[in-house]
């Protein structure tokens, strides 16, 4: 019998059904057309309420002291918290006791940075709480040559961790959050940094890191950008730059201003967020980003302008006591938001 006969030819059925996944696959594939060129043209505007609505090239960054380490987490937990949460790069600190100290050498940091490779993560700098015990500016000679023998440390380890910015409190008239601390004439204070970051440069340009000086209002010194610039530029070394905290000068100023007279002096920074409401002048007074009064849209304008690049690390002393992992969460989506990440 044949086809005439109402018999179907061999392989009908199958090229029946393989034309009906064609059609099938062909009307899928131009609906998908169709949405993808709807969706082009109905692209929903950027929401100046959601977050700036310009891309900024600064990379973000959180400072370890925000973390609950070391009573809750160790460093790796920290770093792979900073990763997982979104972050760039983690401002590590070192002090006197833990994984960054006078305790590690050569071996122990470069471990750290394996690890934090491993794990995908940079190391945006270093800082460290040893200048406030220790100034360099203290009336007593032994906390200055203690603070500067410190000061290299710091340093060194940088080296060795393969960081090249070095956070660097050069000197303080007062120290108001500390009472063992005896007032430094401001003539004396500003003798006494210099000649310390003079000593500090040589092996700084050695280990090729930067000395960046940062602006700290409750010290009482280097209390307005003119002053900044004059002290970083009588070294005359490019190893000696600024690292600008948006927090520290908010009392009485604003750092939107700043920004542009310091210009490429700018190395680092901190994202402090500042309260001006508040009538608490000590380091309970720094806030979660947002939760302030920084005009943080005229700081990435200014930061912009003078091309920063480097990174935005948020800088906060409280940890939450339960489930401080939020924190880091929250800053993270903060700092999208303020960078432009999210609109």
């Amino acid at each position: 019998m044949d086809s005439k006969a109402g018999i179907l030819p061999p392989g009908h059925n199958c090229l029946t059904r393989r034309s009906a996944i064609k059609a099938v696959l062909a009307t899928a594939g131009a609906a998908a057309f169709s949405s993808e060129a709807r969706a082009k043209k109905t692209k929903r505007k950027p929401d100046p309420r959601k977050g700036s609505t310009k891309r900024f090239a600064i990379k973000k960054s959180i400072n370890q002291w925000a973390f609950p380490y070391p009573q809750q987490m160790n460093l790796k937990e920290c770093m792979q918290l900073a990763k997982d949460a979104g972050f760039d790069g983690i401002e590590l600190n070192y002090d006197l006791e833990n994984d960054l100290s006078p305790k590690s050498g050569k071996k122990d940091y470069q471990a750290i940075r394996r690890l934090a490779d491993k794990i995908g993560i940079r190391i945006s700098g270093l800082c460290s709480f040893l200048f406030w015990p220790y100034p360099l500016t203290s009336n007593d000679p032994d906390k200055r040559r203690k603070g500067l023998e410190l000061a290299g440390k710091i340093a060194q380890a940088a080296h060795d961790l393969g960081v090249q910015d070095v956070l660097l409190v050069p000197g303080a008239v007062d120290i108001p959050w500390r009472d063992d601390y005896e007032p430094v004439p401001n003539d004396v204070c500003d003798r006494r940094a210099r000649e310390a970051v003079k000593k500090l440069i040589p092996q700084a340009e050695k280990l090729n890191v930067f000395l960046n000086v940062e602006n700290i209002f409750f010290s009482g010194y280097l209390m307005t950008p003119m002053e900044m610039n004059d002290f970083v530029d009588s070294f005359q070394s490019d190893h000696v730059k600024i690292h600008f905290d948006t927090g520290n000068i908010s009392i009485f100023q604003n750092p939107e201003h700043w920004i542009p007279i310091m210009g490429k002096r700018i190395q680092n920074t901190h994202f402090k967020e500042f309260s001006k409401k508040s009538t608490d002048h000590s380091l309970e007074t720094f806030r979660p980003l947002l939760d302030g009064t920084t005009n943080w849209p005229a700081v990435m304008e200014e930061l912009d302008k003078v091309g920063y690049r480097g990174y935005a690390t948020f800088e906060y002393f409280h940890p939450y006591p339960h489930y401080p992992e939020a924190l880091i969460y929250q800053t993270s989506d903060s700092l999208d938001r303020i960078l432009g990440r999210i609109s």
